[in-house]
């Protein structure tokens, strides 16, 4: 059996992140062909195009860049700041941009599943949508056929980040799986 690598990505940086948690819950529940990778944004400086030209892409960049291009997929856990995404997550996105010319190789028709947790009611809902246009522009291949939107997230968890909500542990191993399939 061929196993599938998806790199997963928290848009968060905080330390007891309810997207960090619901990132390692979809490691732990993704299907067993499947190999999810946790990457970190933590280290990527903020984008400075004069940065760039001096000194090039940042290794930790390029090295991100590097498995995002090797792995079958991406996974991004985004929270909601602000009715949108995440500016340490968006910056991220657009270091990895960078050179445009890297963009086919690192994002072209790369599969990308999306879910978010937030301790409010909107459960991110507005932090995907606006992740759309950014997936459009760099032809990456949005999963749809399921949705995680945790709202509420304090009580989704334990005390160690362990979820807990057996809902939601089933919604997202039929994620999961789905996102599984859609790669394979």
């Amino acid at each position: 059996m061929a196993v599938t690598t998806i790199i997963g990505i928290s848009g968060s940086l905080r330390r007891g992140s309810y997207n960090s948690a619901l990132l390692r819950a979809a490691a732990e529940l993704a299907p067993e062909e499947v190999k999810i990778e946790i990457a970190s944004i933590r280290g990527i400086p903020l984008y400075d195009g004069d940065v760039e030209e001096a000194d090039g892409v940042p290794a930790p960049v390029t090295e991100l860049k590097d498995r995002i291009a090797a792995a079958g997929g991406l996974l991004l856990v985004t929270p909601e700041y602000n009715a949108s995404v995440p500016g340490v997550l968006k910056n991220a996105i657009d270091w990895m941009s960078r050179p445009a010319k890297d963009i086919p190789r690192v994002f072209g028709d790369k599969p990308v599943g999306l879910m978010g947790a937030t301790p409010g009611p909107g459960g991110t809902r507005l932090s995907q949508t606006a992740w759309l246009p950014v997936f459009r522009l760099l032809n990456m291949r949005p999963y749809f056929a399921r949705l995680v939107f945790l709202h509420g997230a304090a009580a989704a968890f334990d005390a160690d980040g362990r979820l807990i909500d057996d809902k939601l542990r089933d919604l997202v191993t039929r994620y999961m799986a789905g996102l599984a399939e859609f790669i394979g």
